[in-house]
């Protein structure tokens, strides 16, 4: 069995169990996208699989994990070092870009779970936001598709940082655009890079694994969830508004 993942019948010795320790206290919200919310890891798969054949290569796992959370062009060095090509930077990421284009509104899905996650953020009355490496110009071709975008706090970018993930600069400016400390601050996040951010920032971590990251590791996460609608993550954040009083 993958380390990774959570089992009903054992502890993960990288977390906190939530059921025999005191809940942490949450006053806000910061949410992944890629992977998180929705599948686009797939769609960023087949995209470096397009840009690596047209020289004579092919995307992987192996190559995937060491881009996921990092910032445009630093994603794309990652690619250029891992099959040693001789392409610029700038100019990869600007091909690499117009091919996820052409193909995000086409193959985008939510992950399982998305709209009853929501909801219940929703309902909570809790203050929540985004902090994804994306582009801009990508997230606001995906939010829109989402009847819940104008519930957010804020949108962090890969834009509005200097260093991606794994350095926990998204995460410190998440909780101060939410006006708390990171220790009171829940962080979702599914891959190694983005968990191991959230961590550093001092958030409680929440990784919720895909079948792209399940391998990855979560060391010093809170808990290793099952889904977006995993009972031990609700029961981290306030009760329901439509509970009662």
């Amino acid at each position: 069995m993958n380390p990774n993942t959570t089992d009903p019948n054992t502890t993960d010795p990288n977390t906190t169990d939530p059921n025999t320790t005191d809940a942490p206290l949450i006053h806000g919200v910061a949410l992944d996208m890629d992977g998180l919310l929705f599948d686009t890891e797939r769609i960023y798969f087949q995209v470096g699989d397009v840009v690596l054949q047209r020289r004579g290569k092919r995307f992987c796992n192996a190559l995937q994990t060491r881009m996921m959370g990092r910032v445009g062009v630093h994603a794309i060095a990652e690619m250029i070092a891992f099959h040693q090509l001789g392409d610029e930077p700038v100019a990869l990421l600007e091909e690499s870009n117009e091919v996820y284009g052409e193909l995000l509104l086409e193959l985008l899905r939510p992950m399982p779970g998305l709209a009853e996650f929501v909801d219940r953020l929703i309902a909570s009355r809790i203050k929540f936001g985004l902090a994804t490496s994306s582009q801009r110009k990508f997230v606001d071709m995906i939010l829109p598709t989402t009847d819940w975008h104008t519930e957010l706090e804020f949108i962090l970018t890969g834009d509005d940082v200097t260093h991606g993930k794994p350095h926990p600069e998204m995460y410190l400016k998440a909780a101060d655009e939410l006006g708390i400390e990171p220790t009171n601050m829940l962080v979702l996040e599914d891959s190694g890079n983005g968990a191991a951010a959230a961590i550093a920032a001092g958030a409680v971590t929440v990784a919720i694994p895909n079948e792209h990251t399940r391998d990855q590791a979560f060391e010093g996460a809170y808990l290793i969830a099952d889904s977006l609608t995993d009972e031990r993550l609700w029961s981290l954040l306030p009760p329901s508004a439509r509970d009662g009083p």
